[in-house]
């Protein structure tokens, strides 16, 4: 689809060129079409509608594939992947059992503290967290470096978290190969971040979002493929806390990184993934 339009636009001006040069000398030149808006309206009804559907959502679960691009030695990105078993419970609660290329990992909120678990290590940390997910996902990544490449499946309302600084958003069109299903194509841009989702055209769920940070010299690519989604179903006695977690060694749930403290860092913007270093 964007080859397409690219073809268009360049066939678009050859036949504009051509155009001009048969004009008779003296004849006043058409007057240009109007920009397209900066937000075009149907990007922004299939985000608003899928931002809808999550919010309206009470319980929800979903597989989360994460891909990240990071510089190998040689200097051509290599990928990380990162597959994520997500269970959410509004208002306060949230459980992901993560596997991956890295250490696997478990992460369970309660309303009162979240707990990040490290089964292979037998090493937990539990911190005191706020009464909301929402909260809580601004408090384990100011805390911890905590972030979930799904965050904006997940928040109170997602296109809200995009609205404020969105700057360009437009709709690419249909695929048909993109998680089994017909799915809408649009493209934003918000916080310095470039964004390309794919959108159930009936269902109004993600199925997968690929992002670019506009300040990244590599433009290296962060994906998140979504699947086997369930909204407003019965949730499992469990599912937010862990036995073994309980007897693991204890640790301080504290960011990884030893430098400066994370206060006041503002946390991602929807639809971004973290920085691969």
């Amino acid at each position: 689809m964007i080859v397409a339009r690219a073809l268009l636009v360049a066939l678009s001006l050859l036949v504009a060129a051509g155009a001009s040069a048969q004009q008779a000398p003296g004849t006043p030149a058409a007057p240009a079409s109007a920009p397209a808006p900066a937000l075009e309206p149907k990007a922004i009804e299939v985000l608003k509608a899928s931002s809808g559907r999550l919010a309206a959502a009470r319980t929800m679960s979903f597989t989360a594939v994460a891909s990240y691009e990071s510089p190998s030695r040689l200097g051509p990105a290599l990928v990380y992947t990162t597959r994520s078993l997500v269970t959410l419970q509004r208002p306060d609660k949230l459980g992901v059992i993560q596997t991956g290329d890295g250490p696997a990992s478990e992460f369970y909120y309660n309303g009162k503290t979240m707990t990040a678990f490290m089964p292979a290590e037998k090493l937990v940390a539990v911190a005191d967290a706020p009464p909301t997910v929402d909260a809580m996902l601004e408090a384990a990544y100011q805390s911890a470096g905590i972030y979930f490449p799904f965050t904006d499946a997940i928040v109170a309302d997602p296109y809200g978290d995009i609205a404020n600084g969105l700057e360009l958003a437009f709709y690419v069109g249909q695929s048909r190969v993109v998680g089994g299903t017909t799915t809408d194509i649009v493209a934003y841009a918000s916080d310095g971040v470039f964004v390309q989702m794919w959108i159930g055209a009936r269902d109004k769920l993600p199925r997968m979002a690929r992002a670019v940070f506009q300040k990244d010299p590599m433009r290296l690519r962060h994906q998140v493929e979504f699947s086997s989604w369930k909204l407003d179903g019965a949730v499992p006695a469990g599912v937010f806390a862990s036995s073994r977690a309980v007897a693991a060694k204890r640790i301080p749930f504290a960011h990884p990184d030893p430098g400066p403290p994370m206060v006041g860092t503002p946390l991602p913007a929807a639809g971004e993934a973290p920085k691969t270093k």
